[in-house]
């Protein structure tokens, strides 16, 4: 027998066709008593609804849709994404919504997607990802008319959802730990320029900077991968005034990065501290463990979920909602510099050495350098992370971010 039609679970349950049609779309126009009768005879001939037809009668997908533009080889190692996709996974499973997953290589062939996946009636709604200065997708979200939640924000421009965390507080929480306990030289190994995240990272610690007085501050922009990130640090690290700590956006780099330290015979963390903007098992289990900002990113997941079913529930506008800044977990990648961490006795000028200090994202740590007089700041690098000169912070475009 071929696929069960609505006329097939009419004759078995004895019923006409418009009767199994109430019943199985949950409509009024047949009793209680029919409507058991009718999911019955459907569930015991796995009857299951034609996407095609239920697109044609208004029905749900039952499923949403989440394209990342990003390459294949780097998502596949991102413990970021992995426990982002568990907890979508934990909240949509339980309500039987399926997600559709596409990654994609760039922001067009990501809006693409979007207007087939709508236009075919594929899924109910979206969730967006690595929001974008001047983004160009969310013009399209609001012209399509589907249901959305970003991740990312706050900023303007469509009129989406929005859920986010405050990564300006997060890296200035870093920055203020680093300079407590002695940093003077930072480099910051960013992700992709044109991430509104990335442009806040690297906006705070510019501004932090000049409000502690670093000797030097630059970032560096990457595709996020460990290829990218190892390449970067070893560079920074055959300067001949090498930064004394290193803040990697992604876990993955920061391993990479620890890995190349080891390589070039420089000693983690007595010449070189390291940092993760992420925490995961990957952080925890290298030697030494890597400082990092931790937060529960399954948590992230499910409530992006929550958020996306609430809004196709209801059909009316939600609420945007913060999420906790990240924290900062103090590990063994992070110490004060020592007299030889960048080749030259000015390596630990500047604050006056701290033990370990419990970094509070609304603020500098106990023993910062909040009241040192400005010195001179390098922006970020444009580019190739073999490059590492000082250059204007990448900006591309005007709108807040």
């Amino acid at each position: 027998m071929g696929r069960p039609t609505i006329a097939d679970i009419a004759r078995r349950a004895g019923v006409s066709k418009g009767a199994v049609s109430f019943a199985l779309n949950g409509r009024p126009g047949v009793s209680e008593a029919t409507r058991a009768r009718i999911l019955g005879v459907a569930e015991e001939m796995n009857w299951r609804p034609h996407s095609a037809a239920r697109a044609l009668g208004g029905a749900r997908a039952d499923a949403v849709g989440l394209v990342i533009a990003r390459p294949a080889r780097t998502i596949g190692v991102e413990p970021f994404f992995s426990q982002l996709l568990s907890g979508l996974q934990a909240v949509l499973s339980a309500r039987a919504v399926a997600l559709h997953l596409m990654v994609v290589e760039d922001t067009a062939a990501e809006i693409e997607v979007y207007r087939g996946w709508a236009s075919e009636h594929r899924v109910d709604g979206f969730i967006v990802v690595d929001l974008q200065v001047k983004d160009p997708r969310l013009p399209v979200l609001d012209e399509l008319g589907l249901p959305a939640v970003v991740l990312g924000g706050p900023g303007k421009g469509g009129n989406q959802l929005r859920i986010w965390a405050d990564d300006r507080e997060a890296m200035l929480s870093i920055v203020d730990y680093l300079a407590a306990i002695g940093h003077r030289r930072i480099a910051h190994l960013a992700g992709l320029p044109h991430f509104q995240h990335t442009q806040r990272r690297i906006r705070a610690l510019r501004d932090a900077s000049r409000r502690l007085g670093l000797e030097e501050a630059v970032s560096v922009p990457t595709d996020f991968s460990d290829a990218e990130g190892a390449a970067a640090t070893r560079t920074l690290l055959s300067r001949s005034r090498r930064p004394t700590a290193i803040v990697y956006d992604s876990d993955v780099m920061a391993v990479a990065g620890l890995g190349v330290a080891g390589e070039m015979g420089v000693a983690v963390p007595g010449e070189l501290s390291i940092v993760s903007f992420d925490d995961s098992v990957l952080a925890r289990i290298v030697h030494p463990p890597l400082t990092a900002l931790s937060r529960d990113t399954f948590a992230l997941g499910e409530q992006v979920a929550r958020s996306l079913l609430a809004a196709l529930d209801e059909a009316g506008p939600g609420r945007d909602l913060q999420m906790p800044t990240p924290r900062l977990t103090v590990r063994e990648s992070t110490s004060p510099p020592g007299a030889a961490s960048a080749g030259s006795p000015e390596a630990s000028s500047g604050a006056s050495p701290a033990g370990p200090v419990a970094a509070s994202p609304g603020g500098p740590p106990s023993g910062s350098a909040a009241g040192s007089p400005a010195g001179s700041v390098a922006g970020s690098v444009e580019g190739s992370p073999g490059r590492v000169d000082a250059a204007r912070i990448v900006d591309s475009g005007s709108e807040p971010v």
